[in-house]
């Protein structure tokens, strides 16, 4: 899973990285608001961790917008002991939750596991699932019922982003930042290869078109497989 730090403190943004990176997340920081906006609105991640002062633009400016843009990944405020109006504004604003400075980081975790379980993208072992298919982040494992899958890491990647977003349209500038990352000279063409490799492996233990290409637009890992009707 990946989470999206946006803090001004160079320290304190370098050791929750680290203290998320244990815990077995792919975490991407900004050290600016308006830096911190530009990334989030890709919508790829499953977490943003945001502080409430921030250069270039404010944490609750960044909420505002968000949620205007219809953009609900789950958001932790950071703020400080004293900003009591500050955090009723920001959850007022449409942020899930708050960690107050100086960070308990054992806090900060169960509270990312707690925004994630509510959000539904982690069950209470840590695994993600959509039918037969689950997921182990901390281990990157991907499974058919008690089958383990041989995926690379780009294709567990890939699974883990599809399985977070189950039903839901995926673009593939969408796959595309989340697998290989903004500043990726590699071309679109890539994600269409890897649900290629992706679905070729699926099909090998029993889950045929799970993953549905949405003409034009990307793709979609849908729980229930289609079924075409029996024309006869």
């Amino acid at each position: 899973m990946q989470v999206l730090v946006v803090e001004d403190d160079v320290s304190l943004s370098h050791a929750m990285s680290s203290v998320l990176r244990e815990e077995g997340f792919q975490v991407h920081a900004s050290l600016r608001g308006d830096d911190g906006l530009f990334m989030a609105e890709q919508n790829i991640y499953d977490l943003i961790i945001l502080d409430m002062m921030l250069p270039g633009m404010s944490g609750i400016s960044i909420i505002h917008y968000l949620r205007s843009r219809k953009i609900d990944t789950p958001i932790l405020l950071l703020t400080a002991l004293d900003a009591v109006e500050r955090r009723v504004e920001g959850l007022d604003a449409g942020a899930d939750d708050y960690v107050v400075k100086p960070v308990a980081f054992q806090e900060l975790l169960a509270r990312a596991r707690a925004i994630l379980r509510r959000h539904g993208t982690l069950s209470e072992s840590g695994d993600i699932s959509v039918g037969p298919i689950s997921v182990r982040p901390r281990l990157q494992e991907g499974f058919v019922h008690d089958t383990a899958l041989k995926l690379s890491a780009k294709e567990f990647e890939l699974l883990e982003f599809l399985v977070i977003n189950r039903n839901q349209i995926l673009t593939r500038e969408q796959i595309l930042d989340r697998v290989w990352g903004f500043e990726s000279d590699t071309g679109i063409g890539i994600v269409d290869l890897y649900i290629h490799y992706l679905r070729k492996k699926l099909a090998g233990l029993g889950c045929p078109e799970m993953i549905h290409t949405v003409r034009g637009i990307g793709y979609m890992l849908k729980e229930k497989p289609h079924v075409p009707k029996n024309e006869n």
